[in-house]
């Protein structure tokens, strides 16, 4: 499945400084699903309240896409540091068209984990997904 290179931010309300990522990410096929450091994010039909994603085992909204060329990829009312994965740098960079990571804004952390599909889809058989937003 390909990865594409995609910004993630946890929506924590009105304040919108959730944690906030830079990384690869794996789709499901309908592409309604997105894979990410181990969860696995569903749309939001009908909009969520400030996320177009939710983690589907813990129902928190997630705002999630493509990377800005200008880095301006914070919701324009938060702030914070953004986590990017070290083997996106490369990626992000050229994505940009910058020379070097903006440490004031972007901390490389190592690569995030990869998402066990089939435990989710376990998880997903044996719980009320439909009851998740």
């Amino acid at each position: 499945m390909p990865r594409s290179l995609k910004y993630i931010e946890r929506c924590t309300g009105a304040s919108h400084s959730g944690d906030a990522w830079i990384g690869f990410v794996e789709a499901s096929k309908s592409g309604r699903t997105v894979y990410f450091n181990g969860r696995a994010y569903a749309r939001a039909t009908g909009g969520g309240i400030s996320g177009n994603h939710f983690d589907v085992e813990t129902g928190e909204e997630h705002w999630i896409s493509g990377v800005k060329r200008r880095g301006s990829n914070r919701h324009w009312a938060g702030s914070g540091r953004i986590q990017i994965e070290s083997v996106a740098v490369e990626a992000y960079l050229q994505h940009t068209g910058q020379d070097e990571i903006n440490t004031l804004v972007l901390t490389i952390v190592d690569p995030f984990l990869k998402t066990d599909r089939e435990r989710i889809r376990d998880y997903l058989n044996e719980s009320s997904y439909e009851d998740t937003p």
